[in-house]
Protein backbone atom coordinates (compact mmCIF):
# COMPACT_ATOMS: atom_id res chain seq x y z
CA UNK A 1 0.00 0.00 0.00
CA UNK A 2 2.90 2.43 -0.70
CA UNK A 3 1.21 4.02 -3.37
CA UNK A 4 -1.33 5.32 -1.18
CA UNK A 5 -1.05 8.39 0.61
CA UNK A 6 -0.71 8.86 4.04
CA UNK A 7 -2.17 11.53 6.44
CA UNK A 8 -0.24 13.83 8.26
CA UNK A 9 0.91 12.67 11.86
CA UNK A 10 -1.12 13.15 14.64
CA UNK A 11 1.60 15.27 16.02
CA UNK A 12 0.97 17.76 13.35
CA UNK A 13 -2.53 18.64 15.21
CA UNK A 14 -0.29 19.20 18.49
CA UNK A 15 2.90 20.81 17.91
CA UNK A 16 2.95 24.94 18.45
CA UNK A 17 6.49 24.75 16.57
CA UNK A 18 4.72 23.18 13.85
CA UNK A 19 2.09 25.54 13.76
CA UNK A 20 4.57 28.42 13.58
CA UNK A 21 6.18 26.35 10.62
CA UNK A 22 2.57 26.36 8.76
CA UNK A 23 1.89 29.88 9.56
CA UNK A 24 5.11 30.73 7.42
CA UNK A 25 4.99 28.28 5.23
CA UNK A 26 1.32 28.54 3.95
CA UNK A 27 -0.52 31.08 6.13
CA UNK A 28 1.31 34.34 5.29
CA UNK A 29 1.54 33.35 1.67
CA UNK A 30 -2.23 32.70 0.93
CA UNK A 31 -5.19 34.57 -0.38
CA UNK A 32 -8.29 34.90 2.00
CA UNK A 33 -11.71 35.00 1.03
CA UNK A 34 -13.23 38.27 2.69
CA UNK A 35 -17.12 37.72 1.60
CA UNK A 36 -19.20 39.27 -1.23
CA UNK A 37 -19.32 43.15 -2.32
CA UNK A 38 -22.72 42.89 0.17
CA UNK A 39 -20.63 42.55 3.14
CA UNK A 40 -19.25 45.93 2.98
CA UNK A 41 -21.56 48.83 2.95
CA UNK A 42 -20.01 52.05 2.24
CA UNK A 43 -18.94 54.06 5.37
CA UNK A 44 -18.17 50.75 6.79
CA UNK A 45 -15.13 48.64 8.14
CA UNK A 46 -14.84 45.01 8.79
CA UNK A 47 -12.46 43.31 10.85
CA UNK A 48 -10.38 39.94 10.44
CA UNK A 49 -7.77 38.21 11.97
CA UNK A 50 -5.59 35.37 9.52
CA UNK A 51 -2.62 33.35 11.43
CA UNK A 52 -2.85 36.28 14.02
CA UNK A 53 -2.63 38.80 11.65
CA UNK A 54 -5.55 41.36 12.26
CA UNK A 55 -6.88 43.01 9.14
CA UNK A 56 -8.97 46.28 8.61
CA UNK A 57 -11.26 46.38 5.57
CA UNK A 58 -13.02 49.90 4.85
CA UNK A 59 -15.07 50.94 2.00
CA UNK A 60 -15.44 54.61 1.42
CA UNK A 61 -18.85 56.54 2.32
CA UNK A 62 -18.63 58.06 -1.06
CA UNK A 63 -18.55 54.86 -2.99
CA UNK A 64 -21.46 53.19 -4.31
CA UNK A 65 -23.07 50.23 -3.21
CA UNK A 66 -22.12 46.66 -4.34
CA UNK A 67 -18.90 48.82 -6.52
CA UNK A 68 -15.09 47.69 -5.92
CA UNK A 69 -14.72 51.31 -5.72
CA UNK A 70 -13.52 52.46 -2.77
CA UNK A 71 -12.49 49.35 -0.81
CA UNK A 72 -9.25 49.47 1.04
CA UNK A 73 -7.22 46.64 2.93
CA UNK A 74 -5.06 47.42 5.51
CA UNK A 75 -2.71 45.37 8.16
CA UNK A 76 -3.70 46.58 12.02
CA UNK A 77 -0.44 45.71 13.19
CA UNK A 78 1.65 48.39 11.06
CA UNK A 79 -1.09 50.30 8.92
CA UNK A 80 0.32 49.04 5.70
CA UNK A 81 -1.62 48.51 2.33
CA UNK A 82 -2.72 44.62 0.97
CA UNK A 83 -3.26 43.59 -1.84
CA UNK A 84 -6.87 43.12 -2.61
CA UNK A 85 -8.87 41.57 -5.74
CA UNK A 86 -12.63 41.87 -6.21
CA UNK A 87 -13.99 38.83 -9.06
CA UNK A 88 -15.73 39.86 -11.80
CA UNK A 89 -18.83 38.25 -9.91
CA UNK A 90 -18.32 40.08 -6.70
CA UNK A 91 -16.14 38.10 -4.57
CA UNK A 92 -13.11 39.91 -2.19
CA UNK A 93 -9.89 38.05 -1.94
CA UNK A 94 -7.32 40.03 0.27
CA UNK A 95 -3.33 38.61 1.06
CA UNK A 96 -2.30 39.11 4.61
CA UNK A 97 1.81 39.51 3.97
CA UNK A 98 4.07 40.84 0.99
CA UNK A 99 4.72 37.11 1.29
CA UNK A 100 1.70 35.50 -1.36
CA UNK A 101 1.96 35.80 -4.82
CA UNK A 102 -0.51 37.17 -7.16
CA UNK A 103 -4.48 36.13 -7.39
CA UNK A 104 -4.03 34.55 -10.46
CA UNK A 105 -1.03 32.58 -9.65
CA UNK A 106 -2.69 31.64 -6.63
CA UNK A 107 -6.19 30.69 -8.35
CA UNK A 108 -5.49 30.36 -11.89
CA UNK A 109 -8.82 28.55 -12.90
CA UNK A 110 -11.17 29.96 -10.14
CA UNK A 111 -12.89 32.71 -11.87
CA UNK A 112 -14.39 30.81 -14.98
CA UNK A 113 -16.30 28.58 -11.93
CA UNK A 114 -17.33 31.50 -9.83
CA UNK A 115 -18.76 33.12 -13.20
CA UNK A 116 -22.04 30.63 -13.08
CA UNK A 117 -23.36 32.93 -9.77
CA UNK A 118 -23.64 36.75 -9.21
CA UNK A 119 -22.32 37.01 -5.50
CA UNK A 120 -24.23 40.49 -5.37
CA UNK A 121 -27.35 39.33 -5.26
CA UNK A 122 -27.48 38.23 -1.75
CA UNK A 123 -27.40 40.77 1.19
CA UNK A 124 -25.37 39.76 4.12
CA UNK A 125 -27.49 39.06 7.32
CA UNK A 126 -25.42 37.67 9.98
CA UNK A 127 -22.05 36.65 11.14
CA UNK A 128 -21.09 34.48 14.48
CA UNK A 129 -17.96 33.55 15.42
CA UNK A 130 -16.62 30.98 18.64
CA UNK A 131 -14.02 28.84 19.41
CA UNK A 132 -13.91 24.59 19.09
CA UNK A 133 -11.41 22.74 20.94
CA UNK A 134 -9.86 20.99 17.39
CA UNK A 135 -6.82 21.89 15.20
CA UNK A 136 -7.84 24.11 12.46
CA UNK A 137 -6.89 20.91 10.16
CA UNK A 138 -9.20 18.94 12.08
CA UNK A 139 -12.13 20.45 10.71
CA UNK A 140 -10.55 21.04 7.19
CA UNK A 141 -10.06 17.22 7.29
CA UNK A 142 -14.20 16.79 8.24
CA UNK A 143 -14.96 19.35 4.86
CA UNK A 144 -12.81 17.92 2.35
CA UNK A 145 -14.91 14.42 2.64
CA UNK A 146 -18.23 13.44 2.90
CA UNK A 147 -17.77 9.74 4.16
CA UNK A 148 -19.13 10.98 7.50
CA UNK A 149 -22.74 13.01 6.04
CA UNK A 150 -24.67 9.94 6.31
CA UNK A 151 -24.63 9.32 9.81
CA UNK A 152 -23.20 12.91 10.95
CA UNK A 153 -25.78 14.94 8.87
CA UNK A 154 -28.78 13.46 8.26
CA UNK A 155 -30.57 16.68 7.45
CA UNK A 156 -28.28 17.26 4.67
CA UNK A 157 -28.35 14.39 3.48
CA UNK A 158 -31.61 13.83 2.53
CA UNK A 159 -31.47 16.74 -0.04
CA UNK A 160 -27.38 15.26 -1.00
CA UNK A 161 -26.98 12.10 -0.64
CA UNK A 162 -23.44 11.15 -0.32
CA UNK A 163 -23.52 8.06 -2.35
CA UNK A 164 -22.56 10.52 -5.94
CA UNK A 165 -20.54 12.89 -3.63
CA UNK A 166 -17.59 13.82 -5.01
CA UNK A 167 -14.46 16.20 -4.75
CA UNK A 168 -12.54 17.68 -7.71
CA UNK A 169 -9.35 19.44 -6.98
CA UNK A 170 -8.09 22.54 -8.87
CA UNK A 171 -4.66 25.11 -7.76
CA UNK A 172 -5.63 25.91 -4.09
CA UNK A 173 -9.25 25.01 -4.04
CA UNK A 174 -11.52 22.24 -4.51
CA UNK A 175 -15.30 22.34 -5.87
CA UNK A 176 -17.81 19.49 -3.97
CA UNK A 177 -20.23 17.89 -5.93
CA UNK A 178 -22.95 16.45 -4.64
CA UNK A 179 -24.16 14.89 -7.33
CA UNK A 180 -22.26 15.13 -10.72
CA UNK A 181 -25.26 14.25 -12.30
CA UNK A 182 -26.56 17.84 -11.68
CA UNK A 183 -23.67 20.30 -11.21
CA UNK A 184 -25.61 23.18 -10.86
CA UNK A 185 -27.40 22.05 -8.03
CA UNK A 186 -25.31 23.82 -5.50
CA UNK A 187 -21.47 25.47 -4.79
CA UNK A 188 -19.24 24.18 -2.51
CA UNK A 189 -15.66 25.18 -2.52
CA UNK A 190 -13.22 25.04 -0.24
CA UNK A 191 -10.22 27.58 -0.14
CA UNK A 192 -6.71 26.45 0.66
CA UNK A 193 -5.81 26.85 3.52
CA UNK A 194 -8.42 27.34 5.80
CA UNK A 195 -11.88 28.77 4.01
CA UNK A 196 -14.85 27.66 2.53
CA UNK A 197 -18.05 29.23 0.62
CA UNK A 198 -21.16 27.08 -0.21
CA UNK A 199 -24.43 28.08 -2.16
CA UNK A 200 -27.30 25.71 -1.55
CA UNK A 201 -30.69 25.87 -0.03
CA UNK A 202 -31.80 29.33 -1.58
CA UNK A 203 -28.76 30.70 0.70
CA UNK A 204 -25.13 31.41 0.76
CA UNK A 205 -22.86 31.03 3.33
CA UNK A 206 -18.86 31.19 4.58
CA UNK A 207 -16.55 30.00 7.23
CA UNK A 208 -13.18 30.66 8.05
CA UNK A 209 -11.07 28.21 10.30
CA UNK A 210 -8.82 30.24 12.23
CA UNK A 211 -5.87 29.00 13.97
CA UNK A 212 -4.96 30.63 17.67
CA UNK A 213 -1.77 30.65 18.92
CA UNK A 214 -2.85 26.95 20.55
CA UNK A 215 -2.54 24.12 18.44
CA UNK A 216 -5.60 22.43 19.88
CA UNK A 217 -8.26 25.24 19.91
CA UNK A 218 -9.63 26.96 16.49
CA UNK A 219 -11.61 30.03 16.18
CA UNK A 220 -14.72 29.58 13.51
CA UNK A 221 -16.39 32.62 11.93
CA UNK A 222 -19.42 32.18 9.38
CA UNK A 223 -21.10 34.75 7.51
CA UNK A 224 -24.81 34.13 6.29
CA UNK A 225 -26.25 36.13 3.19
CA UNK A 226 -30.14 35.37 1.82
CA UNK A 227 -32.56 37.08 -0.11
CA UNK A 228 -34.86 37.41 2.72
CA UNK A 229 -34.39 39.66 5.96
CA UNK A 230 -32.72 38.06 8.90
CA UNK A 231 -35.86 38.25 10.80
CA UNK A 232 -38.23 36.55 8.05
CA UNK A 233 -39.27 33.14 8.61
CA UNK A 234 -37.53 31.95 5.63
CA UNK A 235 -34.07 32.83 6.85
CA UNK A 236 -34.73 31.32 10.07
CA UNK A 237 -35.51 28.04 8.32
CA UNK A 238 -32.44 28.86 6.19
CA UNK A 239 -29.87 29.31 8.85
CA UNK A 240 -31.69 26.82 11.40
CA UNK A 241 -30.40 24.28 8.56
CA UNK A 242 -27.31 25.93 8.39
CA UNK A 243 -26.34 25.78 11.86
CA UNK A 244 -27.52 22.29 12.55
CA UNK A 245 -24.55 21.07 9.64
CA UNK A 246 -22.11 23.15 11.42
CA UNK A 247 -22.72 21.99 15.02
CA UNK A 248 -22.82 18.91 13.92
CA UNK A 249 -19.37 19.02 12.35
CA UNK A 250 -18.25 20.99 15.58
CA UNK A 251 -19.23 18.31 17.70
CA UNK A 252 -17.31 15.69 15.42
CA UNK A 253 -14.25 17.50 15.17
CA UNK A 254 -14.25 17.91 18.99
CA UNK A 255 -14.09 14.52 19.86
CA UNK A 256 -11.52 13.95 17.28
CA UNK A 257 -9.46 15.93 18.60
CA UNK A 258 -9.69 14.29 22.03
CA UNK A 259 -8.20 11.06 20.04
CA UNK A 260 -5.16 12.92 18.39
CA UNK A 261 -4.54 14.62 22.09
CA UNK A 262 -4.63 11.09 23.61
CA UNK A 263 -2.69 9.22 21.22
CA UNK A 264 -5.07 7.24 20.11
CA UNK A 265 -4.23 8.02 16.74
CA UNK A 266 -0.49 8.27 14.67
CA UNK A 267 -1.36 8.04 10.95
CA UNK A 268 -3.14 6.36 8.44
CA UNK A 269 -4.39 5.70 4.57
CA UNK A 270 -6.64 7.84 2.54
CA UNK A 271 -9.32 6.46 0.27
CA UNK A 272 -8.10 7.79 -3.09
CA UNK A 273 -11.75 8.44 -4.22
CA UNK A 274 -13.21 8.72 -1.23
CA UNK A 275 -10.87 11.02 0.60
CA UNK A 276 -9.12 12.75 -2.33
CA UNK A 277 -9.80 15.91 -1.37
CA UNK A 278 -8.34 15.30 2.40
CA UNK A 279 -5.25 14.31 0.51
CA UNK A 280 -5.07 16.91 -1.76
CA UNK A 281 -4.81 19.84 0.37
CA UNK A 282 -2.37 17.70 3.45
CA UNK A 283 -0.51 17.18 0.60
CA UNK A 284 -0.07 20.92 0.19
CA UNK A 285 0.27 21.52 3.69
CA UNK A 286 3.08 19.23 3.74
CA UNK A 287 5.12 20.19 0.79
CA UNK A 288 5.24 24.06 1.75
CA UNK A 289 6.02 23.24 5.34
CA UNK A 290 8.94 20.53 4.28
CA UNK A 291 10.19 23.57 1.92
CA UNK A 292 10.22 26.00 4.53
CA UNK A 293 11.77 24.27 6.74
CA UNK A 294 14.62 23.16 4.46
CA UNK A 295 15.31 26.99 3.34
CA UNK A 296 15.03 28.25 6.91
CA UNK A 297 17.27 25.67 7.76
CA UNK A 298 20.09 26.46 5.10
CA UNK A 299 19.60 29.89 5.55
CA UNK A 300 20.17 30.37 8.70
CA UNK A 301 23.48 27.60 8.50
CA UNK A 302 24.40 29.93 5.93
CA UNK A 303 24.32 33.15 7.72
CA UNK A 304 25.13 32.05 11.49
CA UNK A 305 27.03 28.65 10.73
CA UNK A 306 24.61 26.82 13.20
CA UNK A 307 21.76 24.41 13.50
CA UNK A 308 18.45 25.64 13.72
CA UNK A 309 17.09 26.21 17.26
CA UNK A 310 15.08 23.89 19.64
CA UNK A 311 11.27 25.00 17.86
CA UNK A 312 12.41 24.09 14.76
CA UNK A 313 14.47 21.00 15.61
CA UNK A 314 11.15 20.05 17.19
CA UNK A 315 9.26 21.02 14.23
CA UNK A 316 11.93 19.35 12.06
CA UNK A 317 11.21 15.62 13.72
CA UNK A 318 7.43 16.37 12.50
CA UNK A 319 8.34 17.32 9.05
CA UNK A 320 11.08 14.77 8.52
CA UNK A 321 8.47 12.34 10.48
CA UNK A 322 5.73 13.04 8.04
CA UNK A 323 7.85 12.88 4.58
Amino acid sequence: MQHLTRTLPASWYRSEPLYQLERRAVLLKSWYLLGPLTRFKPGSSVQYEFGQVPITVRKSSSSPDLSSEGITVVSDQDGTSLRHHVTPTGLVFSTISASAPTFHNFFPDLEPLLARVDFTRLPHRRSIKYEGNFNWKTMVDGYQECLHCQYTHPSFSVLYPPTFYAVENHVNFSQHIADPAKREDGLFLYFFPLETLNVYGGGMSSFRVCPTEKPGVTRMEFDYYHLEDADSAKFEEYFKFVRQVALEDFELCEKAQENLEKGVYNEGILNPVKENGVAFYQQQILERVTAQYEMEKSAMTATENQSPDASMAVGAKSVQAAA
